[in-house]
């Protein structure tokens, strides 16, 4: 145990320049139960994360790693094993390459790295201090299954880093919620009890880099990801978006009312099948002639996969008819959904205009008040809040939200169209 104790654990400092990383070092040596980490893409956060665990190993703890991908998994292990090779190569330590282990034999003091997506990849293990590094792109049930119960026998520190995610970043995520990590670091952020501490600083924080490479990549940047990914700011508001979150939040409800009509818009994903999904949303047409968005059942799948969603989403939510685009298709997609439920009444619409002409109207409706959500439907409204014209990529469950209530409600607004009538009532049970 006491060779351990010799384990030389690098500093903060620049050799070459004499500059310090303060940040890295507040957070490292910060003795709150609960720490998360909103930085810049390679502000030293990962490094920081091996600190952490480097002198977690050497008081004697347990320590577990976890990051979404082998690759962010690879540069925390390569730290780790840089400092502690020394001591390796001794024979004190036991090292275990493929399970990415490090421990003193016969003890339960040790560091290990592993991936964890979500709560299946955590599972397994136990800990004194829990990092979860690019948090971010993980399932919430990581932490909030899994990962806080590890901590229970020994109350153990967790530590939380993520980066704010572009918003087409967003999509590789693994969470329910895409912007669970920004939300947790607000949490703590108001945090009285002195259990949570949030940090937060950029890429130019950390002396080891360049600034003048980060001045170079800048000019490579949008303004927007510049923002995101090396300014660590969350970017609640998108400039150009037809949505806001504060639009959607203020008319969110958690019971519908009951409802004139339903019906189940779909917008099937174009030819990218792997990078696009089928937008299926439900959404109802109150008796206050408000419309309610009900359910999202948009889905990643073949033809038949995605048919048979749309047949699930008809026939939970009781659903009136299934308003369908077909410009990826034709007649098929009709066809292709009849396949999977014969008797659904189905209407295919062509989009002749582009996404923004058709949304804006649907997006007035929302600032009128006339619009709300039942619940909430984070990746439904992540694609209503950072769409823009000339984004370059498919909103697929914003275009089917926007099928499903064009088809429920008037339309008016700052685009001019001819009214369309208000569906015939639905009879009361």
């Amino acid at each position: 145990m006491e060779t351990i104790h010799r384990i030389v654990i690098p500093g903060y400092t620049n050799p070459k320049t004499g500059k310090r990383h303060e940040e890295q070092k507040r957070f490292v040596e910060s003795a709150t139960k609960r720490k998360i980490v909103k930085a810049g893409r390679r502000g030293g956060k990962t490094i920081g994360c091996g600190k952490i665990a480097l002198h977690g190993f050497r008081d004697g703890k347990r320590v577990l790693y976890g990051a979404p991908t082998v690759e962010q998994v690879g540069a925390f292990w390569h730290f780790i094993n840089t400092v502690l090779e020394p001591v390796i190569s001794e024979k004190i330590l036991f090292r275990d390459k493929n399970l990415h282990i490090i421990e003193v034999p016969n003890t339960d003091i040790r560091i290990k790295a592993k991936t964890a997506w979500n709560a299946d990849t955590l599972r397994g293990d136990w800990a004194d201090i829990l990092i979860l590094d690019e948090f971010q792109l993980m399932n919430e049930d990581a932490w909030e299954i899994v990962g806080a119960p590890m901590l229970l026998d020994n109350n153990g520190d967790a530590v939380f880093i993520f980066t704010p995610p572009s918003f087409r970043m967003r999509g590789v995520t693994k969470a329910f919620d895409p912007r669970h990590a920004s939300k947790m670091f607000k949490k703590a952020q108001k945090d009285t009890s002195g259990r949570w501490e949030a940090f937060h600083f950029t890429s130019y924080a950390n002396p080891f880099i360049d600034e003048r490479a980060l001045d170079e990549i800048a000019i490579d940047m949008t303004q927007l990801a510049y923002k995101q990914e090396i300014l660590a700011e969350d970017i609640d508001d998108v400039p150009g978006a037809l949505w806001t979150q504060a639009i959607i939040d203020n008319t969110r409800v958690s019971e519908a009312p009951r409802m004139k009509r339903i019906v189940v818009g779909v917008d099937p994903q174009g030819k990218k099948k792997d990078s696009s999904e089928t937008g299926i949303i439900v959404a109802g047409l109150g008796y206050d002639n408000h419309g309610y968005v009900l359910a999202d059942y948009s889905i990643n799948a073949r033809p038949e996969g995605w048919a048979e969603s749309v047949t699930q989403a008809f026939e939970e939510n009781e659903a009136d008819r299934v308003i369908a685009e077909k410009n990826y298709g034709g007649d098929m997609v009709k066809s292709v959904i009849q396949s999977a439920g014969p008797n659904l009444p189905v209407r295919l619409i062509t989009a002749s205009r582009g996404k923004t002409i058709r949304a804006e109207p649907i997006s007035f409706q929302y600032e009128e008040g006339n619009v709300h959500h039942v619940g909430i439907f984070p990746k439904l409204e992540d694609e209503m809040c950072t769409y823009t014209p000339g984004s370059g990529w498919s909103p697929n469950r914003m275009d089917a939200l926007v099928w499903a209530l064009k088809e429920l409600l008037p339309i008016k607004g700052r685009v001019s169209s001819s009214p369309v009538k208000l569906g015939e009532p639905r009879p009361i049970d």
